[in-house]
């Protein structure tokens, strides 16, 4: 892992990232794919399947490819100065980006008795037909009521880990039933069903590498046990604006969050560390990697 250069002047693009989640025998797990090594940025890193909004993600208010109102989307979302076609979009670009990059799509079929071929809707998109065109031809319609609003991060001035900046908000939603999760063998190589508390066990063990973004979030997805859980929490709850704000501390980048005694917001976002700082190649709260870890 490496630090990005210390400033950049783009504007954030807008992005969105969907955490897919299923209960395994041990408890809830988490979906997390593996950037190529040669990516241009977050090489060799897990993520979360997401991307940047792309133009093909505005669809039509009340197309029968939705199974829900801009406006209704737009208030889910809770952002006062997003317009209700722009959090529509968000909510069609993370379900893109989970069908483009890990094979799963969250779709109803419009006709009683059809079924969901996730398999023939990748094959196509990757193909290069439209998403609206795929759903057209599938007779499916998007479950943008499967996504809850999670966060919503916005890359700083002084990014970390890559020269690009991104709003992104993040979703949660149950992975479909019936559907198997593949990386796609171009920007993803690897596919991790991993408990959340196992996933930050073995970043600190050096076995798998992560930014600071799925850190942060892994964080607190290990506060719960199962799926049903953590979908009730992001119903009760606003999502939370995370804007880190980076500065230097005895030749080390630090990465701080609201709540902490560097941020410009006193509020904190959610319980644990309020920092982070990029030592031995990797970042790290000020009290060890077992800072990470809730207790139990």
């Amino acid at each position: 892992m490496h630090a990005a250069p210390p400033t950049s002047q783009e504007p954030p693009r807008d992005s969105a990232s969907v955490v897919l989640l299923q209960d395994g025998a041990a408890g809830m797990q988490v979906l997390l794919l593996r950037r190529h090594a040669k990516a241009s940025s977050m090489a060799g890193i897990y993520v979360f399947p997401g991307g940047k909004l792309e133009g093909e993600d505005h669809f039509t208010d009340g197309a029968s490819h939705l199974d829900q109102p801009h406006s209704t989307l737009a208030q889910q979302l809770g952002e006062a100065s997003t317009t209700p076609a722009t959090a529509a979009a968000l909510y069609v670009a993370a379900l893109r980006e989970a069908l483009e990059e890990c094979g799963l799509l969250l779709a109803e079929p419009q006709t009683a008795g059809q079924g969901v071929d996730a398999g023939d809707a990748r094959k196509r998109l990757r193909g290069g037909q439209a998403f609206t065109s795929v759903l057209e031809t599938l007779a499916l319609r998007l479950q943008t009521r499967a996504l809850l609003p999670w966060s919503r991060w916005i890359t700083p001035v002084a990014p970390s880990m890559s020269s690009r900046r991104f709003d992104t908000r993040f979703f949660v939603a149950r992975a479909p039933s019936g559907q198997v999760a593949r990386h796609d063998d171009e920007e993803t190589v690897d596919t991790l069903w991993i408990a959340p508390r196992t996933a930050l066990e073995q970043y600190r063990d050096g076995a798998i590498d992560l930014a600071p973004p799925q850190i942060m979030s892994l964080c607190q997805l290990a506060r719960f046990n199962s799926v049903a859980a953590l979908m009730a929490a992001a119903r009760s709850r606003r999502p939370p604006l995370v804007e880190p704000e980076a500065f230097d501390l005895e030749g080390a980048r630090v990465i701080c969050y609201p709540g902490d005694p560097r941020h410009s917001v006193p509020e904190r976002a959610w319980p644990g560390p309020t920092r982070l700082a990029y030592r031995n190649r990797r970042f790290e709260p000020a009290g060890g990697l077992a800072d990470l870890l809730p207790p139990g």
